[in-house]
């Protein structure tokens, strides 16, 4: 039976510590960013807990476990885990905004023409900033869309840094696909408008954003595409590396601020005996500074 099969493959996940969950409902994590992400069973490892979308693991995204601030029970149906012929794993998914029949594997995009490396700090950080969405976040999305090529086409015709369709680019009052402020502008309120549309369940927005807001409705959640779960598990771990990375390098300049502003004092406090007394006291030496890897969003 279909269902015993899952619950098999499963298995795996509670020897190694899992809190294994009901195959019958599904959990949501929500992180201090205020994204909610949805899933089946989740691991702890290390510093981060593993989050499967899927019944039989498949697909799963690492989120730092500091950033998860409380799991709940959801109620609704498992994303992504509706019973389906074979056929739909196979077909491809729908660029933003299209319908099926419009279905574009928004990673696979073709360069048009070379395009010369252009800074898109500003354009992204000033997208981020109208729409409130972390910028490295829209950067991740990028990435997984275009690999950062201005010119990028996918072969159904998707356009630009965030592959916009001509009739999204349209609906979203973009002129130009290929102008990367009018693009990610574009991309990054689309992306704002999922999330609304979805409670900020990133899984959720991301996959609507891959495979069009049509098929999420239709599967209650992640539709059961093999592109659009790696699409979606890609850009999460992409964003969580970022954020680690971030965390990682704050904390070092803390604790070395730290040890700085320490070192004068001990220095000030040797002086003072040195007035009274021909021998100098004893040194006291600065506290050592150490640097730690600590999670974030």
């Amino acid at each position: 039976m279909r269902m015993k099969s899952r619950l098999a493959k499963v298995g795996w996940m509670v020897a190694l510590g899992a809190l294994a969950l009901s195959a019958s409902a599904t959990d949501v994590a929500t992180l201090r960013n205020g994204f909610t992400i949805r899933h089946e069973s989740r691991a702890p490892l290390g510093e981060v807990t593993r989050l499967f979308l899927t019944a039989d693991g498949s697909s799963f995204v690492d989120v730092p476990t500091a950033e998860i601030i409380q799991i709940e029970k959801n109620v609704g149906p498992l994303p992504g885990a509706e019973k389906t012929d074979p056929a739909p794993l196979a077909a491809a998914p729908a660029s933003p905004g299209t319908s099926p029949a419009m279905a574009v594997p928004a990673p696979a995009a073709a360069q048009q023409k070379p395009a010369a490396p252009i800074d898109l700090s500003h354009t992204v950080n000033s997208a981020g900033e109208r729409y409130r969405l972390d910028p490295d976040f829209i950067n991740s999305v990028i990435r997984a869309e275009s690999g950062f090529k201005v010119h990028a086409i996918s072969p159904k015709g998707a356009q630009g840094l965030m592959q916009l369709m001509p009739g999204t680019a349209s609906k979203l009052g973009v002129p130009n696909a290929f102008d990367p402020d009018a693009n990610v502008d574009g991309g990054t309120r689309y992306l704002r408008e999922l999330l609304e549309r979805y409670n900020f369940d990133l899984v959720k927005a991301l996959a609507a954003y891959n495979a069009g807001p049509q098929r999420v409705d239709q599967y209650h959640g992640v539709p059961p595409y093999r592109e659009t779960r790696h699409y979606v598990a890609s850009i999460v771990r992409d964003f969580n590396r970022k954020k680690l990375a971030q965390q990682k390098a704050t904390k070092t300049s803390v604790a070395a601020g730290s040890k700085t502003a320490k070192t004068p004092t001990a220095k000030a406090k040797t002086a003072k005996p040195q007035t009274r007394m021909a021998s100098a006291p004893k040194q006291q030496p600065p506290a050592d500074a150490t640097s730690e890897a600590s999670a974030s969003r």
